[in-house]
C-alpha cells in the first residue's frame, strides 16, 4: 500500500514538473508565429485530428495564414504552408533551415546519425560523401541502369509465374526495387525468398505504417513518456533494433573481406574512408556507416515500390490512361527490346503519368521535419536556433493555382497544348533546397524503367468492378498509406 502511494506521488511529481517545464518553454521560445493556444504539456493535441493531421493543418492555415505555430505535445513546431512560404525557407534561406527536425519513430532507429536524419556538419559531410560514392557505383549512369533493367526482368518473370491470378503486388515490387539499392550498398542482390531479406522488408513496412497511424502521432508527441509504456510502440522499438543489428552484421561481413584498393560497394567505400580519416572527431565512424547504409536501404526499398503500387491502382481506375501509356510504349519502344532510360525523352505522356502519380499520391504531405541551425528571422518572426519547422509539401502538390482540380487524377497537369512535358515549380515530391532527397535521380530512373517494363509485358485487371477501386491513400500522419488490393497481371 505504501509502495503504491509513493509511486502515485512520484508520478504526480513528474507530471507536475513536465507541465511546469512545458509552460516555461512556451514563454521563452521567442517571437514565434501565432497559432492555436496550446495546453500545458499536451500542446494542441485536442485541436488536431491525429487520424488526418494534414487536413487539420490545412484548416489552421485558413485561419492563421501561411506561417503559424502548432504544439505537438510539449514542443512547438512552425508550419510553412503554400509555395511561397516553403520556397522562401527551403531555397532562399536554405542554410538557416537545413537542420533535421524530430520524427520520433525514425529517430528511435537513427538517433541523429546517418545521412538522412542528421544535422549540421555531420549531415554536410555524409551527404557529400554519399552523393559522390553513389555516382562512383553508377547512380545516374549506365551502370545502375543495367542493374534496374536486370531486376525489372526478374520481376517480369515472377509476375508471369502468377498465371494471371489475382495477387497483392506489394512484396513483388518491394523485393525487386529494394534489390537495386542493395546491389549498390551491399554489392549484391538478395534472393527473393531469402527469409532475412523478407523479414527486413516486413519490419520496414511495419515502421512506416506505425509512423502514419494515430498511435504513431501520439508517440511522436509524447515519446519521452511512451517509450517506457506498454503498447504497439514497443514492437516498433524492437524492430528498429533488429534492423540496426542486421546492418551491423552486413558491415562486419564486408569488414572481414575488405580490400583497401578495390571497394566493391558503398559499405566498402565508407570503411576505406574511415581508415583514411584516422581522426577521432571525424563523422566517418561505424555508427554513421551503419545508419547511412540503413538510410539508403530503407528509402531505396519503400518509396519507388509504393509509387508503382499506387500507380497500378490508378491505371486500373483510369483504363483510358493505361491504354495511352501502352500506345506510347508500342510507338517508341516496341516489344522486342527492354526499355532504356533515354526513352523517357521521347515519351512525354508516360512521364506525365508518372509525375501525376507522384503528385496525386502525396506520400509525405507534411514534408520531412526541418530545424533552424541558427537564430533566424523569417517574415518578421524570430525563430531561435533549433526551432522545428514543418514545410508542408502537400500544400504545393495540391495547390489549385498550379494544379487545377487537384483532387482529380489528371496527367494533363504536366503536358502543354502540344502534348509535350512541361515543368511545374510546385511539383516537389522529393522536396527542394539543400536537403532535397539525394536519391531523386535514382528514383526517377527506377520509376520509368520498372513502370514501362511492366506495362510493356502486361495489362492490368481488377478482380471487382472499377467503381470499387479505392484509389485514395489513407490520410494519416507524416505519411500516407496505400490501401491493400489485389490485381491480375495479364501477359500481352
Amino acid at each position: 500500500m505504501l509502495d503504491s502511494g509513493l509511486f502515485l506521488m512520484a508520478m504526480l511529481a513528474c507530471l507536475s514538473v513536465m507541465v511546469l517545464v512545458s509552460v516555461w518553454k512556451q514563454k521563452v521560445r521567442g517571437k514565434l508565429p501565432p497559432g492555436p493556444t496550446p495546453w500545458p504539456y499536451i500542446g494542441n493535441y485536442l485541436q488536431l485530428n491525429t487520424k488526418d493531421l494534414y487536413s487539420s493543418i490545412t484548416e489552421l492555415s485558413k485561419r492563421y495564414g501561411p506561417v503559424f505555430t502548432i504544439h505537438l505535445g510539449p514542443r512547438p513546431v512552425v508550419v510553412l504552408y503554400g509555395y511561397d512560404a516553403v520556397k522562401e525557407a527551403l531555397v532562399d534561406q536554405a542554410e538557416e533551415f537545413s537542420g533535421r527536425g524530430e520524427q520520433a519513430t525514425y529517430n528511435t532507429l537513427f538517433k541523429g546519425y546517418g545521412v538522412s536524419f542528421s544535422s549540421g556538419e555531420r549531415a554536410k559531410q555524409l551527404r557529400r560523401f554519399t552523393i559522390t560514392t553513389l555516382r562512383d557505383f553508377g547512380v545516374g549512369k549506365r551502370g545502375v541502369e543495367e542493374r534496374i533493367q536486370e531486376e525489372a526482368a526478374y520481376l517480369v518473370k515472377m509476375l508471369q509465374g502468377t498465371g494471371g491470378k489475382p495477387i497483392d503486388p506489394t512484396y513483388y515490387l518491394s523485393k525487386s526495387v529494394s534489390n537495386v539499392i542493395n546491389s549498390i550498398v551491399f554489392g549484391d542482390r538478395f534472393d527473393y525468398e531469402d527469409k532475412e531479406f523478407l523479414s527486413m522488408l516486413h519490419m520496414m513496412g511495419q515502421i512506416n505504417r506505425f509512423a502514419a497511424s494515430p498511435m504513431g502521432q501520439l508517440y511522436d508527441m509524447f515519446h519521452a513518456v511512451m517509450k517506457y509504456l506498454p503498447g504497439p510502440q514497443q514492437q516498433i522499438i524492437k524492430n528498429t533494433q533488429e534492423l540496426e543489428d542486421f546492418m551491423i552484421r552486413k558491415v562486419k561481413q564486408n569488414q572481414s573481406t575488405l580490400d583497401l584498393n578495390s571497394p566493391r560497394n558503398f559499405i566498402d567505400s565508407f570503411l576505406i574512408h574511415i581508415q583514411e580519416e584516422k581522426n577521432p572527431s571525424s563523422e566517418f565512424h561505424m555508427k554513421n556507416l551503419v545508419m547511412t547504409s540503413l538510410n539508403l536501404f530503407f528509402a531505396g526499398s519503400e518509396t519507388v515500390s509504393s509509387t508503382l503500387r499506387f500507380g497500378f491502382l490508378l491505371l486500373m481506375k483510369h483504363p483510358d490512361v493505361e491504354a495511352k501509356v501502352h500506345e506510347e510504349i508500342d510507338q517508341v519502344i516496341g516489344r522486342n527490346r527492354q526499355p532504356q532510360f533515354e526513352d523517357h525523352m521521347k515519351m512525354p505522356y508516360t512521364e506525365a503519368v508518372i509525375n501525376e502519380i507522384l503528385r496525386f499520391a502525396n506520400f509525405a504531405p507534411l514534408g520531412i521535419p526541418r530545424k533552424t541551425i541558427k537564430n533566424t528571422t523569417f517574415r518578421g518572426f524570430f525563430l531561435p536556433k533549433d526551432t522545428e519547422v514543418f514545410p508542408i509539401l502537400g500544400s504545393l502538390l495540391t495547390d489549385p493555382k498550379f494544379f487545377p482540380n487537384p483532387k482529380d487524377f489528371n496527367p494533363q497537369n504536366f503536358l502543354d497544348n502540344k502534348g509535350q512535358l512541361k515543368k511545374n515549380s510546385a511539383f516537389v515530391p522529393f522536396s527542394i533546397g539543400k536537403r532535397f532527397c539525394l536519391g531523386d535521380g535514382l528514383a526517377r530512373m527506377e520509376l520509368f524503367l520498372f513502370f514501362t517494363t511492366i506495362l510493356q509485358n502486361f495489362r492490368f485487371k481488377f478482380p471487382k468492378k472499377l467503381e470499387d477501386i479505392n484509389a485514395s491513400p489513407k490520410p494519416l500522419g507524416f505519411t500516407r498509406i496505400i490501401p491493400s488490393y489485389t490485381m491480375s497481371f495479364l501477359p500481352i
